[in-house]
């Protein structure tokens, strides 16, 4: 069970839309070959490729702040592009991806370039174009400045050092000092064989690997890794180090403690580029207040995602959300949401093709004919949506003794019954607002309607819906259940 769940669902369905992230690194483009392989070479024993389709998106750094954006939050990128063809593509694709490219052309160095050429499922063959010895004086002062200038509206920074040059020494700890003294936390993915450049970083985020080549402690060791890890922590002025461990999950080490989060078991298609997922998620879980043994939890959730993918793909906020619904959906009252809320929850669930299915009514005094026509509703599809009107419509419709249940206790009480996905107050007459906002695939009414007097049976045959009738429990009612409470027994 993960921790402070509700606050979880309010940063990625509110708050992480004003949130900024820094990311400051190594760029560089990412190109795929996909293809098919069914035989080899008469020329020599290699497998032949018949092309399928090609893609490019940006990768390193470009990769977190893509993470970043499609997680719903602002992401500024920093760093060095080469003055060629291949910076033109990475720099038009961050401004596709709504990301902020601060980015500085050098003639020096060509733009950090991996092509992969994928059979199948299978990474044949990948081919690098790069330099990784250092960038001029002049490109460094002018990489020092951006930073500066951008940080003070930074809730986050992150450093993605892949060791192609950008992130030296004085350029981290400038960095590390300016947010330090911002009060803004800096999270670091290194690649180098010594974290030392790091040093005074709020975290840095290693793999096993990674730790091991710089403690040189094989990965095999675990326990001894991880107290090394801790170590670190005080010898380099840390908060505390976040080691990802693949399918042991993320261990958060601090100098006197330890916490590890379990992971989330998924099918592993392809591991590259879920490290940047992991960084980019625990950025934006510290920016909005989230504490680290949260955040990680939150992390393993996001790289789940990050490894059923083929290829290096960002993570979105809806991809996130449904990866949590088993856990929302043990809480009554994560399922009670204002329309803007469920709007966005309903974009979540469509993003995965699900049906989304509408009914409505008052549900005071809930009975077995309300729970025969939610059960029955709940089969028409995926999620059902019930909107129940607030207690001043219901007031205006059944008289002024009623509702005889309060809105928020109806609508806890709807919420908690496991073919309910989400409950809506409405105060309109009618739903329709409701309706059109939630565009559902399928409107329910009970058997004593008819498609002509179901509200928003047009709308929803407009785009595609549909609505269906489905027969009323005989004997059942609010009315009756009222009558007979208020009928004195016989004696």
């Amino acid at each position: 069970m993960i921790q402070d769940l509700d606050r979880i669902v309010q940063l990625i369905e509110h708050d992480w839309r004003d949130a900024h992230v820094l990311v400051i690194g190594d760029l560089m483009l990412d190109r795929y070959i996909w293809g098919d392989v069914e035989r080899i070479s008469p020329e020599a024993p290699v497998p032949v490729v018949r092309v399928a389709h090609q893609s490019e998106q940006p990768g390193g750094a470009g990769n977190v702040a893509m993470n970043v954006a499609a997680m719903g939050a602002k992401a500024t990128l920093i760093g060095f592009r080469g003055d060629d063809a291949d910076g033109n593509a990475l720099e038009k694709a961050l401004v596709k991806a709504g990301i902020t490219p601060d980015v500085i052309s050098v003639t020096s160095h060509p733009t950090t370039a991996k092509l992969r050429v994928v059979g199948g499922k299978q990474q044949m063959l990948r081919l690098d174009t790069e330099r990784t010895d250092d960038y001029p004086a002049e490109a460094y002062a002018a990489l020092i400045a951006k930073i500066e200038s951008a940080i003070a509206s930074a809730d986050a920074v992150v450093l993605s050092d892949y060791a192609k040059g950008a992130l030296t020494e004085e350029v981290c700890q400038r960095t590390i000092e300016m947010a330090r003294r911002a009060g803004v936390p800096v999270l670091v993915d290194p690649k180098r064989r010594s974290f030392a450049r790091y040093r005074g970083a709020t975290t840095i985020c290693p793999n096993l690997n990674e730790l091991s080549v710089v403690s040189g402690i094989p990965p095999q060791n675990l326990g001894a890794l991880l107290d090394a890890g801790q170590t670190m922590v005080t010898d380099l002025g840390l908060d505390y180090l976040t080691a990802t461990m693949s399918e042991k999950g993320i261990a958060l080490l601090r100098a006197d403690s330890r916490f590890i989060a379990p992971a989330v078991a998924r099918q592993v298609f392809d591991v590259s580029g879920a490290g940047d997922t992991v960084i980019a998620t625990l950025a934006l879980a510290l920016a909005g207040g989230l504490q680290m043994e949260v955040a990680v939890q939150l992390a393993n959730v996001a790289a789940g995602v990050a490894v059923s993918k083929l290829g290096t793909v960002p993570v979105n906020h809806d991809e996130l959300l449904n990866s949590l619904m088993p856990e929302i959906e043990l809480q009554a009252h994560e399922k009670v949401l204002s329309l803007d809320a469920l709007v966005g929850r309903a974009a979540a669930w469509r993003s995965v093709g699900q049906q989304i299915v509408f009914t409505n009514g008052c549900f005071d005094l809930l009975h077995i004919g309300h729970i025969t026509l939610l059960e029955q509703a709940r089969r028409e599809g995926d999620r059902l949506v019930v909107a129940i009107n607030s207690d001043a419509s219901v007031c205006k419709l059944k008289g002024p003794s009623r509702p005889i249940v309060g809105e928020r206790e109806r609508g806890r009480i709807l919420a908690a019954l496991a073919a309910v996905d989400a409950v809506v107050v409405f105060d309109d007459p009618t739903p329709l607002r409701v309706i059109e906002a939630l565009r559902p695939n399928v409107i329910v009414k009970g058997g004593d309607y008819n498609e002509d007097t179901v509200v928003g049976a047009k709308e929803v045959h407009s785009w595609g819906g549909r609505v269906k009738i489905v027969p009323t429990v005989e004997g059942f009612s609010t009315t009756k259940l009222i009558t007979k409470a208020m009928t004195p027994a016989l004696t």
